[in-house]
């Protein structure tokens, strides 16, 4: 019989099963795709073979089966619980991982014991196994095939037993030790601390081999180079980068000049803090009327030096962003160009990249011009200075300064009126001794100082967005917006109940009362111990900012229009952002969207590992600040809570600690919806937020963890 009569024949006696898995396969070769009943049957080779109303009969069949599921439009698409995906998996502390798949809003997690042995930075194929598991409140999957092994380095402390060397990965997303062989070793010490690659995977373990010795764990320089190669940043610039950058004009030539807008006789001046090596941005001003003022921001032109694809600019997207730790900071550019070419300094002409506004006293702006120009910044304030001239209200320029602030206030109020969150979060930085020991933790405040930049520097971002977005309406122009998603409604009711045990009331009814009422909170809680712990909670509830071609505007400040522009020294989207601009203001308005894109993912990439480091960096000082002080006893606020221990914020610091159940009587169960560990006999439990008092029990500066016990 030929296929095509056997076919007929299958229709003729009912036998479905033949053209569900003709029409199940056209749905699995493309996953996620919609697809109309047409389509279906030509993709199935079926088009002169049957009807529409029996194909129609199919695909009812396999969404009773829920194979596949009706997308929109009278099209369907393969159900996402059998799609299979490919992506970088990410491991957990607990052996599980979440792999970031192109389409899904969230990332598939995959639960621990399902993972394949695969190791973070894999490329691996998923396959979706249910959706928005009542655990994790997201789409589970399991990795079906490991695609390619990630050759990525990880830094890893050395552990050598019966002459064999085991490496131990500082990060906690590696939840396995791996094995190096003799020939790897490259004569590393116990107790060393080395950077490593992944090779193999025999037996029980993956094996390693070590690239370079980082030094010896525990000493000051070894744990900061250490956290700066965890996350991927190098320390020092390849000297091809360091000759390209010796090789830029030192000198502004006439041409220069006879291209940009000249502000050298203008009133202007940088305000950093003290120990600030780079100066990016600076303010000019000048009353042109009464109570009318030109108020210009100009921002450092790093786009003059480096150009699009040269060595330079390779370097500087691949590093992304400058980096902070606690005692030093890893720049995107080499120092000739963000501390000398590029750097703002007073009393030397500079190329600048300039938002100018033409405003009145209530910070209405009535003009705007945007392009390059030439500046000479005639003073550089530290932040204390201008919070003194402010407070004592006398001082050089305190009247420009006060006119500056007053028009920042108005600025501020509305924005909060339209909608922005005031996070207040609080920061720690650390005095050090000349060995790098902590001897002082010291808890930074933010005053009118740093709010009036603050302010100037968010209108200069904002109008930028704007200006691009209305230069042509159809088709919009490629740009880079700095864009913050709507916060997950899930997350804030679980944040209603969190703060109602403090006596908070936030009412999430509609996106503006939210964020009415986030300010509220944030101004309730200022000042209070729980103050950390709530913001905490509250910044976890909210999307995470990003850069990306597609605006959706930024809930946080609540803008419609929001970039990047003011620092390009640091970070490479705003060098994005001042090229876009030029480009458009010269009516060039050829871009490549899906390159722009790209830049943007791996921007916010390097973004995040940023935050990350400079995160581990704090931690590790804070857990050094500790480990001088073991058994004395401290105030604290329970910060978090998990299935094997209560995590505690001492008061002093802002240090994060654990009491380990271990150290517990009785047996605690975690009730994760109510952020709360329970005792299965007595009831005793701690909540979020709760105040006790722990002792200090024991510190491992090289895990960066504190074990606390509680004390009545």
């Amino acid at each position: 019989m030929s296929k095509k009569n056997e076919e007929q024949n299958a229709v003729e006696n009912g036998n479905n099963s033949f053209y569900k898995n003709k029409f199940l396969k056209v749905f699995t070769d493309s996953p996620g795709k919609p697809l109309n009943i047409k389509q279906v049957i030509s993709r199935a080779g079926l088009k002169k073979i049957i009807e529409n109303n029996f194909a129609f009969s199919i695909i009812d069949q396999l969404l009773e089966d829920g194979a596949v599921e009706l997308f929109e439009n009278n099209k369907y698409r393969l159900a996402q619980k059998y799609q299979i995906h490919s992506g970088i998996i990410d491991l957990t502390r607990d052996g599980g991982g979440y792999v970031p798949v192109e389409g899904f809003k969230e990332d598939i997690y995959i639960p621990p014991g399902k993972t394949q042995k695969a190791l973070p930075g894999d490329l691996v194929k998923v396959k979706i196994k249910e959706h928005h598991a009542a655990r994790t409140g997201r789409i589970n999957g399991e990795v079906e095939e490991i695609i390619e092994r990630s050759s990525k380095p990880f830094v890893a402390t050395v552990s050598i037993h019966n002459n064999r060397t085991f490496l131990h990965p500082d990060s906690h997303n590696i939840p396995l030790d791996f094995y190096c062989p003799l020939s790897g070793t490259k004569g590393a010490m116990n107790g060393q601390k080395v950077l490593a690659t992944p090779v193999t995977w025999k037996g029980e373990l993956p094996e390693a081999e070590i690239v370079r010795i980082i030094g010896n764990a525990g000493e000051h320089q070894t744990e900061m180079h250490a956290i700066l190669l965890q996350y991927g940043f190098q320390t020092a610039f390849p000297e091809s980068v360091e000759k390209a950058a010796a090789e830029c004009p030192k000198e502004i030539s006439k041409q220069d000049l006879a291209e940009r807008k000249d502000f050298r006789q203008v009133l202007t001046f940088t305000i950093d803090p003290f120990d600030a090596k780079d100066f990016d941005d600076a303010i000019s001003f000048l009353e042109i009327e009464p109570d009318i003022f030109e108020v210009g921001v100009h921002i450092a032109d790093v786009t003059h030096y480096v150009k699009p694809g040269n060595i330079l600019d390779q370097e500087a997207f691949l590093r992304a962003t400058s980096v902070y730790l606690v005692d030093r900071t890893v720049p995107m550019l080499p120092e000739i160009l963000s501390n000398n070419l590029c750097s703002l300094k007073p009393n030397e002409d500079k190329l600048c990249f300039s938002a100018v506004f033409k405003m009145d006293r209530n910070g209405k702006v009535l003009d705007e011009w945007f392009g390059r120009t030439i500046i000479h910044s005639d003073r550089r304030f530290t932040y204390e200075e201008v919070q003194e001239i402010l407070d004592k209200e006398e001082g050089e320029l305190f009247e420009e300064l006060k006119t500056l602030n007053d028009i920042a206030h108005k600025l501020r109020k509305e924005r909060f009126a339209q909608g922005s969150i005031s996070f207040e979060t609080e920061e720690v930085k650390f005095k050090l001794d000349d060995k790098g020991k902590p001897v002082e933790v010291i808890l930074k405040v933010r005053k009118d100082a740093h709010k009036l930049i603050e302010d100037f520097m968010l209108l200069a971002n904002r109008k930028v967005a704007a200006f691009v977005a209305g230069i042509r309406k159809k088709p919009t122009l490629p740009f880079v917006y700095r864009i913050h998603d709507l916060p997950d409604n899930e997350k804030l009711e679980k944040l209603k109940v969190f703060v109602k045990q403090f006596g908070y009331n936030l009412d999430v009814s509609n996106q503006h009362k939210t964020a009415d009422s986030l300010n509220e909170l944030m101004l309730s809680v200022e000042g209070k111990t729980e103050q950390n712990v709530v913001q905490s909670v509250a910044v976890r509830a909210m999307a995470k900012a990003i850069y990306t071609t597609d605006n959706l505007g930024h809930y946080g400040l609540g803008f419609k229009f929001y970039t990047h522009f003011t620092s390009p020294i640091r970070r490479y989207p705003d060098m994005m952002v001042h090229r876009l601009l030029n480009q458009y203001l010269n009516k060039d308005y050829n871009s490549d969207i899906q390159s722009l894109e790209k830049q943007c993912k791996h921007s916010s990439d390097m973004e995040r590992k940023a935050a990350e480091a400079e995160r581990a960096s704090v931690k590790y000082k804070q857990v050094e600040y500790l480990t001088e002080r073991i058994g004395k006893i401290f105030q604290g606020l329970v910060s978090g809570v998990t299935g094997w221990g209560i995590y505690v914020e001492i008061e002093e610091g802002k240090c994060e600690g654990m009491i380990r159940f271990n150290d517990l009587p009785g047996y605690y169960e975690l009730d994760e919806a109510n952020y709360q560990v329970i005792e299965r006999r007595t009831g005793k439990r701690y909540r979020l937020g709760d105040k006790l008092f722990v002792k200090v029990k024991k510190t491992d500066m090289v895990k960066r963890t504190v074990d606390l016990i509680p004390v009545n």
